[in-house]
C-alpha cells in the first residue's frame, strides 16, 4: 500500500512502520504538516511525481537536479499550463527539502531547479454586469442559491467558509449585523453582513432557529446532514476559461445548471433585463 494512496490517518503509522521504503516515508513526512484540501493536492502531485519517476526507472530519493529538470520538459511536453507545472513542481521542491531537512537526503536537488514563468491572468473576477447577473440568476433559482450568491459575491467568503456557517453564527454587533466564520488556516473572525446579504440570508433562514444557513434540499436529517457537500459546491464554482477569485459563481446560468462543455459561452445580456441593468447593485 503506497502512502499517496492511503487515508491521511495513517501518515503516522507509516512514518514508523519499518515496511514501507524511504521515500514513502519521507512523503509522509511532509505530507504530515497539511490537512484537508491541501492535503489532497500535495498528495496527488507526489502521486503523480513518483508514478513519472517509475516509468523511468529513477528512486525517488537518488533523484538529482536535471531529474526534476527532466520532469519539468515532460510536463511541458504534455501540454500542461504553466500554473499547473509551477505548482507540482512546487510541491516536489519542497517534499526535497524537508526530506533533506530530516536527513534522508545528503542535499536538496530541486533548490535550483528552473521553474516556469506564470503570467498574471488579466481576468480579476466578475464586473458590476456579471455580478449583478448572477446575483439575479441565484435570487430567481431559490433562497438557498441567493444565500450563498451573497455569501460569496457580496461579502467575498470562500466556499468552505459559506458552507460551514451556522445560524447560530450570527450576531448584532454595535448596530451592524455580523457572521462569525472559520477562515482559512481555522482562524476565526467576525464579518459584518453588507444589508442586502442580511435580508437574503434571512428569507433562506426563515422560522429556523438552528442549524446551518445554507441547508439541503433533499429532506437531510439533523445535524452535519443538513448542510450541503462541501465538494459539490467547489464543482459548481468552477467558471472555466477565466481566473475568478474565491467568490466565483457558483453552476447556475438563468435558472438552470451551467451546460458542462470544455468552452461554456459566457451571456452577452441579461435576457430579463438587457444588457445596462446592475439589478440594484
Amino acid at each position: 500500500m503506497s502512502v499517496l494512496e492511503s487515508d491521511p490517518n495513517t501518515l503516522a503509522t507509516v512514518i514508523t512502520d519499518p515496511g514501507f521504503d524511504e521515500a514513502q516515508v519521507a512523503a509522509a513526512a511532509f505530507l504530515a504538516r497539511y490537512n484537508g484540501r491541501t492535503l489532497a493536492a500535495y498528495r496527488y502531485d507526489l502521486r503523480t511525481f513518483f508514478q513519472w519517476a517509475a516509468d523511468v526507472g529513477l528512486t525517488v530519493l537518488e533523484a538529482k537536479r536535471p531529474h526534476i529538470e527532466l520532469y519539468r520538459t515532460a510536463m511541458e511536453q504534455r501540454g500542461l499550463a504553466a500554473s499547473t507545472i509551477d505548482r507540482r513542481l512546487s510541491t516536489v521542491c519542497g517534499f526535497y527539502r524537508f526530506a533533506h531537512i530530516d536527513g534522508r537526503v545528503s542535499a536538496n536537488p530541486a533548490q535550483y531547479v528552473r521553474r516556469p514563468k506564470v503570467h498574471p491572468s488579466e481576468g480579476r473576477g466578475l464586473d458590476r454586469r456579471e455580478l449583478g447577473t448572477f446575483l439575479f440568476t441565484a435570487e430567481n433559482f431559490d433562497k438557498s442559491h441567493a444565500a450563498l450568491a451573497v455569501l460569496l459575491g457580496l461579502n467575498g467568503l470562500r466556499v468552505s467558509e459559506a458552507c460551514g456557517t451556522n445560524i447560530a453564527d450570527l450576531a448584532f454587533t454595535q448596530g451592524h449585523r455580523t457572521l462569525r466564520i472559520m477562515g482559512k488556516g481555522h482562524m476565526p473572525a467576525v464579518i459584518p453582513l453588507v444589508p442586502r446579504a442580511a435580508r437574503t440570508i434571512d428569507l433562506a433562514i426563515g422560522e429556523r432557529t438552528e442549524g446551518p444557513i445554507l441547508c439541503r434540499k433533499d429532506g437531510g436529517k439533523t445535524g452535519s446532514a443538513d448542510r450541503p457537500p462541501l465538494g459539490a459546491f467547489h464543482r459548481q464554482t468552477s467558471w472555466p476559461q477565466r481566473r475568478i477569485p474565491s467568490h466565483a459563481p457558483f453552476g447556475i446560468h438563468h435558472g438552470g445548471p451551467r451546460r458542462r462543455s470544455p468552452a461554456p459561452r459566457r451571456p452577452d445580456r441579461c435576457p430579463p433585463c438587457g444588457p445596462s441593468d446592475d439589478h440594484g447593485l
